[in-house]
Formats: C-alpha cells, sequence, structure tokens
C-alpha cells in the first residue's frame, strides 16, 4: 500500500487488521508528517496577515520546510512497510542447504538493518521538525496555538515510537559495530529532542492554565 494513496480510514482499517504491516512504525511517521502539516498551517494562517507583518518571512520559510518535512515522512511511512516486509520475506527464505541457509541468514540481517535505519531516518527527519514546533509556537498566530500544541505532542510522541522501532531491532542484529553506531546516535538524538519538548510542555501549561 501506498499511504500518500490511501484515504485515512482505509490506513486506518488496514492498520487494525491482521497484517503485521502497516505496524508503529508507519504510525509514527505518518503522526510526525500530522505534526508537521500543523505547522505549516499554522504557516500559513500566519503569514502575510498585517497584524503578523514581521514574522511572515520566517513563516514563509517554515510553512515551506514543513511541507517538505511532511512529505519525507510519509515516505519514510511507506518505507517502513518496506522494510519490515523485507524482513518477513527473509525468514520465509528457503534452508535446505548451507548455501540456502547462509543466503537466508545474509537477508535476514541485511533485512533488520534496513529495519533499525528507517526508523532512525524517521527520528532524524522528526529532529529537523523540532525547530519548527517551537517556531510555530512562539512566532504563531496566537489563535492556533493549540494547533502548534498539537503538533508538539504528534511530534514528541514520534520521536519515542521511532526510537522503539529502532531499538526493537537491534538484538536481531549480528554487527555490533552498527549497533553501537545506532545506539550512540539515539542516544545523542533523544535527550536533545526531548529536553526541548520538557520545555515547551511548560510553556503550553502555562499559556493554557
Amino acid at each position: 500500500m501506498k499511504i500518500m494513496e490511501t484515504s485515512i480510514g482505509e490506513f486506518v482499517q488496514k492498520l487494525a487488521g491482521a497484517s503485521a504491516t502497516p505496524g508503529g512504525g508507519s504510525v509514527a511517521a505518518l503522526a510526525g508528517a500530522l505534526g508537521a502539516a500543523l505547522c505549516a498551517m499554522v504557516g500559513r494562517l500566519t503569514a502575510g496577515r498585517p497584524k503578523f507583518r514581521d514574522v511572515t518571512p520566517e513563516m514563509n520559510r517554515m510553512l515551506e520546510t514543513a511541507d517538505r518535512l511532511s512529505l519525507k515522512l510519509l515516505e519514510l511511512a511507506d518505507k517502513d512497510i518496506d522494510a519490515y516486509n523485507r524482513v518477513m520475506t527473509a525468514f520465509k527464505m528457503p534452508k535446505e542447504s548451507d548455501k540456502q541457509s547462509t543466503l537466508r541468514r545474509e537477508a535476514i540481517q541485511n533485512a533488520f538493518k534496513q529495519a533499525s535505519r528507517v526508523p532512525m531516518q524517521t527520528l532524524q527527519t522528526l529532529e529537523e521538525l523540532v525547530g519548527l514546533v517551537e517556531k510555530s509556537l512562539f512566532a504563531g498566530n496566537p489563535n492556533c496555538f493549540t494547533d502548534a500544541a498539537v503538533a508538539a505532542e504528534l511530534v514528541r510522541a514520534a520521536a519515542r515510537s521511532a526510537a522503539y522501532n529502532v531499538r526493537i531491532n537491534l538484538p536481531e542484529i549480528d554487527d555490533k559495530e552498527f549497533v553501537q553506531q545506532i545506539q550512540a546516535e539515539l542516544a545523542q538524538r533523544l535527550p536533545r529532542i526531548f529536553s526541548v519538548f520538557q520545555n515547551l510542555e511548560k510553556t503550553i501549561d502555562g499559556r493554557l492554565g
């Protein structure tokens, strides 16, 4: 399935089905795409209005970036489906002979690596999005404040969920250097992302009372 070609209702029905895909990795990317779309909406409801003339250039740049990241995250949602399908396909490979077993084992390892890379790419994209969430909250049209707040919650949940989907695959990977690199990147990115959202949560709660 291609998410861009699927209605929301169809996606939800497919998600609720007995198939392993789409799953949590795709939902993480989709949540991020929705957060990016909300940032773009805030930008469009701010830019060009007389009372927000001073921030219009910044909002125009923000919404263009938000549109780009939203599309990228939708693509990553599809890539996550493809990555997990590769894992399942690899496990179905024949293993009657030594050669077949070797090829199967290599395919499984490569598939698990890709299944880790895709949600990591989602996390990388979400970190780009964090700054746009901040701009939406602090420089966007005040009438859109709760829209920006929802964007913040979506992106935060997406980041945590993407990290879960990276981590679940690592124990299956024999390449320890690869695993260590991924773990090191997670250890750098997650604190940066969540420290921002911790501060944003205080701002949101203070504003809404």
